[in-house]
């Protein structure tokens, strides 16, 4: 009897020629793998999207995609993230590639906090694939929780609230109101008509300035530029500029070069408005100087800005507590690093504060996610602001204005390398707590 072991089963040539040539959709054994790592690729392409928009920096959403796919048993996902651009790879998914582009990070608290639950429970593989997608595209879409009254009146609030900050006059606690109405209206038309977005910055500080320098600054008194900044806290890029020094300390120059000329464009902007109404108006000069509220209210100021942030950034239910307390230890460290660094390097130690405290406070079972704290926390910082002045400064041609603007600068890169050092706080301190538990 003939022995045919080494012969291969009838039909094997044609199977192999079969699994060569059939197209991507045709049933057969590889189809089911592509199909899983198709929905996996799904996954990451929303959440990736949701948390460039609500303002993650790259390098986090990096990390945390790969750690998805890796949790989904995507072995190969390749990753790059940029500001408002997501590219993945994986050969598992037949070589797909997925470019999505992003809108520009602004997204509100409601929406950080909710992408952040998401996100942890796809790092644990608790949820499946189409209920994430599902998911992250309602977080996406969800209209605000408060409407377009009271996210007006939280204007208002924030916008007092970071006056008192700064320890203003009492005249201008009225003022404040009153600019941060009209603000908050342009800020509210501009998401009615998108095509005006570019051009409010300019028209709020544009108006803003004109009226103080033709007429508040005579009745308040002291440094004018203290009267413009708080109405136009919701321009200033605090957030953008500190999240670009995050990045660009991660080795993500491109995404962190990016961002920075993004945040000093739209301080540009503000610039320019304030350059603008100063040419009509004549050259912005201080008031007589008057007697400030006091120490007190920069702490009253901490409680309106966490009310601010809740109504205006539509913050979730029962956060208001917890980001008033966030709030309060980032300012009550920062007052410490005046006195320890002074006031350029201050912003280092409220910043090393807010990632533990934020993943502390994350664990009670009342608290909002560590995304909310830590937003609101780093608005608090005031970066932004502080580059509006210097930038002012330098356009009305005083040498301050130039020593201004260089303090803005270490203050961010103060506050980018505080938040990194918090981060590694907490992730470390993480780490020894569980290893600890083990023994």
């Amino acid at each position: 009897m003939a022995d045919h072991s080494d012969e291969k089963a009838p039909g094997w040539l044609e199977r192999q020629v079969w699994r060569v040539l059939k197209k991507p959709g045709e049933p057969g054994e590889a189809t089911a793998e592509q199909a899983a790592a198709h929905d996996i690729l799904n996954m990451l392409e929303v959440l990736g999207l949701v948390m460039l928009e609500v303002g993650q920096a790259t390098n986090e959403v990096e990390e945390s995609l790969r750690a998805i796919a890796k949790a989904y048993q995507l072995t190969d996902a390749r990753t790059i993230v940029l500001p408002t651009v997501i590219v993945l790879q994986s050969e598992q998914a037949g070589g797909e590639v997925r470019i999505q582009s992003a809108r520009v990070a602004g997204g509100r608290l409601d929406q950080a906090g909710a992408i952040e639950l998401l996100t942890a429970r796809a790092l644990r593989a608790e949820v499946s694939t189409q209920d994430a997608v599902a998911e992250a595209r309602r977080i996406r879409s969800a209209k605000p929780r408060f409407g377009a009254w009271m996210t007006l009146v939280g204007h208002i609030v924030l916008t007092v609230g970071f006056g008192m900050v700064i320890n203003p006059t009492a005249q201008a606690i009225p003022i404040y109101v009153g600019l941060g109405a009209g603000v908050g209206g342009l800020v509210l038309l501009s998401r009615k008509l998108p095509g005006l977005t570019a051009t409010v910055p300019v028209v709020a500080a544009f108006g803003v300035t004109l009226i103080t320098t033709l007429v508040l600054v005579h009745v308040v008194g002291g440094e004018p530029l203290k009267i413009i900044a708080p109405p136009l806290v919701s321009f200033l890029p605090g957030t953008t500029l500190t999240i670009a020094a995050i990045e660009l300390t991660n080795n993500q120059v491109v995404a962190g070069a990016s961002r920075i000329v993004y945040g000093v464009a739209q301080l540009l902007l503000l610039v320019f408005g304030v350059f603008a109404a100063s040419t009509v108006a004549g050259t912005i000069r201080a008031g007589t100087v008057q007697p400030t509220l006091g120490p007190w209210a920069g702490i009253l100021g901490v409680a309106l800005v966490a009310i601010g942030f809740m109504l205006f950034m539509s913050a979730p239910k029962g956060a208001l507590p917890w980001i008033f307390l966030s709030l309060a230890v980032c300012y009550g460290a920062q007052a410490l690093g005046v006195l320890a660094l002074g006031p350029a390097l201050s912003g280092f130690v409220g910043a090393v504060v807010v990632a533990p405290f934020a993943r502390i406070a994350s664990s009670f079972r009342t608290s909002p996610p560590a995304a909310v704290m830590s937003l609101a926390s780093f608005w608090l910082l005031v970066p932004g602001a502080l580059g509006f002045i210097g930038l002012s400064g330098v356009l009305q041609g005083g040498a301050g204005g130039v020593t201004a603007l260089t303090t803005a600068g270490i203050s961010v890169l103060a506050i980018a390398l505080g938040a990194i050092v918090g981060v590694s706080l907490s992730r470390d301190g993480g780490r020894l707590l569980r290893l600890a538990r083990r023994k």
